[in-house]
C-alpha cells in the first residue's frame, strides 16, 4: 500500500497560480502511474491529469490542457500539479491517487487506481 499526502491548496484569485505536491510513502516502488483528480461540491470526482512515474510521460483533460502541468521527483517521492491561469471552475478538492497494481484500465479511469490521498481544498475567486 502507498500513502499519499497532498499539500498546496488554498485561495487564491482567477488567473493565479498554484502548485500542489503529492508525497507518496510506503511502498512506492509499486507505483505505475500517478494521478489528480479532482471533485466539486455536488459533482462526481473527475480526472485531471496523470503522469507515469517511470516514463514521465503524461496525459491531461482537455479542461487543463496548457493550463496545468504535472511532473515528478522520484527521489522525493513527490508529484507536483502547477496550475496556472486558474479559473472560479477549478474550485474543487483536489486529489493525488496511485496506481500500484497492473491493470487495463483507462488512464482517466478512477478504478485504474489504488490508493487515493486525503485531497486539498482549492478556491479560485472571481
Amino acid at each position: 500500500q502507498v500513502q499519499l499526502v497532498e499539500s498546496g491548496g488554498g485561495l487564491v484569485q482567477a488567473g493565479g497560480s498554484l502548485r500542489l505536491s503529492c508525497v507518496a510513502s510506503g511502498r512506492t516502488f509499486s507505483i505505475f502511474t500517478l494521478g489528480w483528480f479532482r471533485q466539486a461540491p455536488g459533482k462526481e470526482r473527475e480526472f485531471v491529469t496523470t503522469i507515469s512515474w517511470s516514463g514521465g510521460g503524461t496525459y491531461s483533460a482537455d479542461s487543463v490542457k496548457g493550463r496545468f502541468t504535472i511532473s515528478r521527483d522520484n527521489d522525493k517521492n513527490t508529484a507536483y500539479l502547477q496550475m496556472n491561469s486558474l479559473k472560479p471552475e477549478d474550485t474543487a478538492v483536489y486529489y493525488c491517487a496511485a496506481q500500484t497494481r497492473p491493470n487495463r484500465e483507462p488512464m482517466a479511469d478512477r478504478s485504474r487506481y489504488n490508493d487515493w490521498g486525503q485531497g486539498t481544498q482549492v478556491t479560485v475567486s472571481s
